[in-house]
Formats: structure tokens, C-alpha cells, sequence
């Protein structure tokens, strides 16, 4: 299959499969605490690749190890803790829509941190996607006065994180196949998620006999192998064959199908809301549209 169809094709199941991420973390935090699903959603994925990419990583080369750890932190590690932290106070739908900043901020860093050129059309759209994010905030605070919005800010920091990584996958891991990328970034990470997973009490004995940790575990099995093991492979490799910005780009559809699963599992979604996140998707658009 020819590039051109190809990542397109990464672009719309990574859709349907981080779309479907943010309702899985919700449910699974009914019964585990955000560091336990942080650390426990980067050991499941972990083991996996693992059993699918343990000799790929020799492929690495000794001087490309930095960047696959600050790939590992920046992509995996860091933003499991935020997003299962934001979730605890914002709606999984609000939280989609948020990390749909993403490619603007990839398109920010990118001319700032890693010198990537630019037009006008690109600058536009990240003060309109911005400005999207901002009333998406201020809505969701008045709508919904019982949580706590400044938690939002979670999900915006986890998307700057996002951002470098992709810039960082870009610039100096390309050559390097998407399979022995993730697998050499999860191997840097058991030893902190063990560690992260040792002090969250997740071994006590009322962890042990609550009914609903073993259902949450469940959940999380299916977001670890699917939604941050398969899906981290598959965006390795999109951002290999398409641009940062392009691969970034995944978080259009995201929203529509976060959306989905969180009016099903009874969030609320105002019209304002909805024209926030248009105007967001408006940024995105905009970020990516050829110069005319």
C-alpha cells in the first residue's frame, strides 16, 4: 500500500482507538487510584511489546538511547499519570476535546524548540485552537461547578508533552523501526512503574478484597495492550511516513468518538461546549491546511 493511503489508514483506527481510551480510563479509575493506573497501564503495555519487540531492540543504537527515554517519559510515562489524574475531576469527553491541542502544540514546538518552518495559516490556527480551548475551560467550570476545571490543565500539559515527543520521534528516530521505539521505551519504564505501583498501597490487603480493583484491571488490560501498546507502534509509524503535524493530526477524530462514549455513559455536552471544540478542530484544521 502506497504511503499516501497508508498512514491515513493509521490515522482512523489510532482515532477509534484513543477515542475509545479516555471512557476505559474512566472506568478504571472507579476502582484503582491514578498512580495505580498510571503504573500499572505502563506495565501491561510493557509486557507486551515486550513479547511481540524484545529483539528489536538491539536495532537501537547506544547514542539514540536518550532520546528513546525522553521519548518514553514525554509519550508514555508522564502523560498516564496527568490524564488519570484530570479524569478524577473532568469528563473523559472535556478531556478528549482538551488533548485535540495536541498538533497545535507540535506545530508550536516544532518552530520554536526544533527550528521547523512555518506560514501564516499554521500561526492562525494555533491562536484560534487556543482561543477554542479557553472557552471549552470557562464552559465546562460554570456547567459543571462540582468539578474541579483547573485539572484541565492536566490534559494540556500532558499535550505539550505529547507534542515534544512527536518532534522528537521526528528529528532524530526516524530511522529506527516503530516497533523497537516502543519496545526500547518500555523497558525504561518498568523500574519507575514498579516503583510508582510500590507506593500507591496497591498490594494492601483493602486493595486485594475490593471487588471492583479486579473490573478496573480489566478495563485497563484492554487500554494497555490496545490503546498505548498496539496504538504506540502504530503512531511510531505514522509519524515516520507522514509529518509531526500530520501524525498529530489523529486527535480530529478523537473527540467525536470520546464524545460518543461519554454521552453514552450519561456526561453532558452543552452547545457551547460543542462550539468550543469546533473551534478547536477549526485551529487543528487550519494548522494543517496547504498554503495557498
Amino acid at each position: 500500500m502506497e504511503y499516501s493511503k497508508k498512514k491515513w489508514l493509521y490515522l482512523i483506527v489510532l482515532s477509534i482507538v484513543w477515542g475509545s481510551s479516555f471512557i476505559l480510563i474512566k472506568k478504571a479509575l472507579i476502582g484503582l487510584s491514578p498512580f495505580q493506573l498510571g503504573a500499572l497501564r505502563t506495565l501491561f503495555a510493557a509486557f507486551f511489546l515486550l513479547l511481540i519487540g524484545f529483539r528489536t531492540i538491539k536495532t537501537i543504537r547506544r547514542e539514540l538511547w536518550k532520546w528513546v527515554f525522553l521519548s518514553a517519559l514525554l509519550g508514555t510515562f508522564i502523560p498516564a499519570f496527568l490524564f488519570a489524574f484530570a479524569e478524577t475531576e473532568i469528563d473523559s469527553a472535556i478531556a478528549s476535546v482538551l488533548n485535540s491541542t495536541t498538533p497545535l502544540l507540535t506545530l508550536l514546538l516544532g518552530i520554536l524548540v526544533f527550528s521547523f518552518r512555518f506560514h501564516s495559516n499554521q500561526v492562525i490556527g494555533v491562536f484560534v485552537g487556543l482561543l477554542g480551548s479557553m472557552m471549552l475551560i470557562w464552559e465546562g467550570a460554570a456547567v459543571n461547578p462540582h468539578q474541579n476545571y483547573w485539572y484541565a490543565g492536566l490534559v494540556l500539559i500532558a499535550s505539550c508533552c505529547y507534542a515534544i515527543n512527536v518532534n522528537i520521534i521526528k528529528k532524530h528516530l526516524s530511522q529506527i523501526s516503530p516497533l523497537a521505539i516502543a519496545s526500547g521505551s518500555f523497558v525504561l519504564l518498568i523500574i519507575p512503574s514498579c516503583l510508582v505501583l510500590l507506593f500507591s498501597d496497591f498490594f494492601t490487603v483493602s486493595v486485594i478484597e475490593d471487588t471492583r480493583v479486579y473490573t478496573s484491571i480489566g478495563y485497563l488490560l484492554v487500554l494497555s495492550v490496545v490503546g498505548t501498546g498496539v496504538a504506540k507502534v502504530l503512531f511510531n509509524k505514522l509519524v515516520q511516513i507522514s509529518s509531526p503535524v500530520f501524525a498529530s493530526s489523529v486527535t480530529y477524530m478523537i473527540p467525536v468518538v470520546a464524545s460518543i462514549w461519554g454521552i453514552a455513559d450519561g456526561e453532558s455536552f452543552t452547545s457551547l461546549q460543542v462550539m468550543a471544540a469546533g473551534i478547536i478542530i477549526l485551529g487543528v484544521y487550519l494548522a494543517n491546511r496547504k498554503r495557498i
